[in-house]
């Protein structure tokens, strides 16, 4: 961090949370820095069934989270897939066929 976190308070921004691994790695060090406060803002967050308890661990503030999506590859938004479909302007699930296809198939 090029600046000290110490007494500020800091928010994370996130676009999609997937599995929460990313931040339950980086959200213990940010703490170890002594924020005032730490929060997570995500666009959106998947629902993945047994797994869920992955993302209750990161104690996300539920207010600050836009959609819980279900469990499936999600472009658009800034969203991509192989560097295409980033600058759709809405959220489209990408189907099986697209990902075979390496992004090329029907969205």
């Amino acid at each position: 961090l090029p600046k000290s976190i110490q007494g500020r308070h800091v928010l994370v921004i996130e676009d999609i949370i997937d599995t929460g691994l990313t931040l339950s790695q980086v959200l213990p060090k940010l703490r170890q820095e002594k924020p005032k406060s730490l929060e997570v803002c995500t666009l959106l967050i998947k629902r993945l069934g047994e797994d869920e308890e992955v993302t209750d661990a990161l104690d996300i503030n539920w207010d600050l989270v836009g959609f819980s999506i279900p469990d499936a590859f999600v472009v658009g938004c800034g969203l991509d897939y192989n560097e295409m479909y980033r600058d759709l302007l809405d959220i489209f699930v990408l189907n099986e066929k697209g990902i075979a296809h390496g992004g090329y198939g029907d969205l």
